[in-house]
């Protein structure tokens, strides 16, 4: 099926690339979804983001916008950095030279302009409107759940297996149970000496899973039984918790107003591809 955008012909295969594009993140998120019902939606939330790129780049080419040869040379070399090699740019692009991806990041400048034209500046909030989307979005600025841990590890590598590892971990196991003291027995036998085996306050998705599953699990003062996780065989000690909070408004306010802002310019945003597609004739063939 071949979509017709304000007499533009927009070709299957723009919508399968946007398809692939968005796939991995997608299908993260909606992984609970039925497959046919998540394939559906996944391929209408394609069409219709192809179908805003076209609008607003036949926008941008109706109101002449100009980008500056400097400024697309300056971005194209910034972006290039963040990879390996040519090859591995242009990929990203979908380009196979740097002609096509010259193309392409003039064109995002082109819409990047036409989006702070049409939209115009963030005006300033208030006091008040800060307030409320504050009390509104509290989730989004709450601070997770934090242990503070340390843990003996025997990592596992070529020099060590990891039975040679957990035998080491139960004789350090041993150790306490007698009485020797946690933070001696760091010194003596841990692969992690740094800080004493101290790890500071963590929150979870900090370390690795298996190590979350046990520490966040722990009392103040417990120490755990001896457990793996994919870098080695530990043992771990709590020594304080600090439960999830969300902080008052005056120790957040800058990231709260940050936030409202991307709010008002997403909408603004919103409401501009709203409007050009109200004008816009779409059909398909």
């Amino acid at each position: 099926m071949t979509l017709i955008v304000n007499g533009e012909r927009i070709e299957e295969r723009l919508i399968r690339r946007e398809i692939e594009r968005l796939r991995p993140n997608y299908e993260k998120v909606f992984v609970d979804k039925n497959p046919e019902e998540r394939e559906a939606q996944l391929v209408d939330w394609s069409r219709e983001n192809v179908i805003e790129n076209v609008l607003l780049k036949q926008e941008a080419e109706k109101r002449d916008i100009q980008i500056l040869e400097g400024e697309v040379k300056a971005l194209m070399a910034r972006l290039r950095k963040q990879y390996e090699s040519e090859d591995e740019f242009y990929k990203e692009f979908g380009a196979t030279d740097g002609g096509k991806v010259k193309e392409i990041i003039k064109s995002m400048l082109r819409l990047e302009r036409l989006l702070e034209d049409a939209c115009g500046a963030v005006p300033e909030q208030s006091e008040e409107a800060i307030l409320e989307f504050y009390q509104e979005n509290k989730e989004q600025f709450k601070f997770p759940e934090q242990v503070r841990v340390a843990h003996i590890v025997k990592n596992i590598n070529w020099q060590t297996d990891e039975l040679a590892a957990y035998t080491a971990m139960k004789k350090v196991q041993d150790e306490l149970k007698s009485g020797a003291p946690f933070e001696v027995l760091v010194e003596r036998y841990s692969d992690c000496l740094e800080n004493g085996g101290d790890l500071g306050y963590i929150v979870r998705g900090q370390m690795v899973e298996e190590f979350d599953d046990v520490v966040f699990n722990l009392g103040i003062g417990e120490i755990s039984e001896v457990f793996h996780t994919r870098i080695g065989v530990h043992i771990a000690k709590v020594y304080d918790r600090k439960p999830a909070f969300v902080p008052p408004l005056r120790e957040v306010k800058d990231e709260v107003v940050s936030k409202f802002k991307e709010q008002m310019r997403d909408r603004a945003v919103e409401e501009f591809v709203d409007e050009l597609r109200g004008k816009a004739r779409i059909e398909e063939e």
